[in-house]
């Protein structure tokens, strides 16, 4: 194996991760948004964006893997290689993780929503937090 196939692997396994975060998180404010509009039709704009957030983290993974591919040219040995796969690596964790928890997060927030719609502005700032680790690891990943 040489360097850039470790880094190829280091950034399909980014895509991967943070790929099924998203899926994981968007199942859970999918399934919570869909009972708050079973019960009013209504409130669909303030649940739309809680709805999505999970789905930031495939996007970065996503974003990675396509800024680094060009990059993957340059990687003439191991060193480099391990340097591309720890960055895919660091992403994917963290991106899977906070996808999860943000898609908890964002559907608790939704069932508040359903109860009280005034507060929906409030409500954005926890899952939001939760993002945060998410840019960081990102932003990690490419000046790596």
């Amino acid at each position: 194996m040489d360097g850039q196939s470790l880094g190829a692997i280091g950034l399909a396994i980014c895509m991967f991760l943070c790929g099924i975060g998203s899926a994981f998180g968007l199942y859970k404010t999918g399934s919570a948004a869909a009972g708050v509009l079973a019960e009013d039709n209504k409130k669909f704009s303030k649940v739309i964006v809680l709805s999505l957030l999970p789905a930031t983290q495939g996007i970065y993974g996503f974003v990675l893997a396509v800024m680094k591919l060009s990059a993957m040219k340059a990687i003439d040995n191991m060193t480099s290689g391990w340097i591309m796969f720890a960055a895919g690596i660091a992403l994917g964790i963290s991106g899977l993780a906070s996808a999860v928890l943000q898609g908890k997060t964002s559907a608790s927030c939704i069932y508040a929503v359903g109860k009280n719609d005034e507060g929906s502005g409030k409500y954005m700032l926890f899952p939001a937090m939760i993002e945060f680790y998410a840019i960081l690891a990102l932003v990690l990943g490419i000046m790596m």
